[in-house]
């Protein structure tokens, strides 16, 4: 099966993390983007320099419809959402964005709204109770939402990037992380 592009101004389609869906990525780039494993940690391994996270942004917003469809939040809900770029030696290797719903800042959630610079994979797979869901692959368009974020202060930018997302639950409430890699990554990494 092959995956179209999508149009621009629609959102993106998810799929599972299946190699079928990735002939068309980049050599490489499939093993990132179905790595089970901590994206932080892998790409500070990567990282023969300084790895750092960039905020771009956080605060309150509502989530798309299929980001709301992915928490299975109804569409007038408000999630505490977090933008960074992953980044070595100052070149912006994953744009990563986070939606919270209020429920999953109770308690021990609440801790996700003060990260900073902290990377959140740092947390959540330090935590032997968080759980992730399965992995979801996407091909964004020039055009998506999405992709004007991912590259928003960017002189240029490609046609297409690819991303994944997974929905993790922390004491059973969820949150969503979608990882979009961006051109710089070295997709020869293992």
């Amino acid at each position: 099966m092959r995956v179209c592009l999508t149009a621009p101004n629609r959102p993106p389609s998810w799929y599972p993390g299946s190699r079928i869906f990735l002939r068309d990525t980049p050599s490489g780039l499939p093993a990132w983007l179905l790595d089970p494993g901590s994206l932080t940690q892998r790409l500070r391994c990567a990282c023969a320099g300084t790895f750092r996270v960039r905020v771009l942004g956080q605060g309150w917003t509502r989530p798309s419809r299929d980001e709301a469809a992915a928490l299975r939040l109804r569409g007038s809900v408000w999630a505490w959402t977090r933008e960074v770029q992953l980044l070595c030696d100052e070149h912006p290797w994953v744009f990563a964005r986070t939606l919270i719903p209020p429920q999953t800042l109770r308690g021990r959630g609440r801790r996700l709204t003060a990260l900073g610079t902290k990377p959140l994979g740092a947390v959540l797979f330090a935590d032997p109770r968080a759980q992730r869901g399965p992995v979801e692959i996407t091909r964004i368009v020039a055009g998506q939402s999405l992709h004007q974020r991912a590259f928003a202060g960017f002189a240029e930018s490609p046609q297409v990037i690819w991303g994944r997302r997974s929905v993790f639950r922390i004491d059973h409430d969820p949150l969503l992380v979608l990882e979009l890699f961006l051109p710089t990554i070295p997709v020869s990494s293992t």
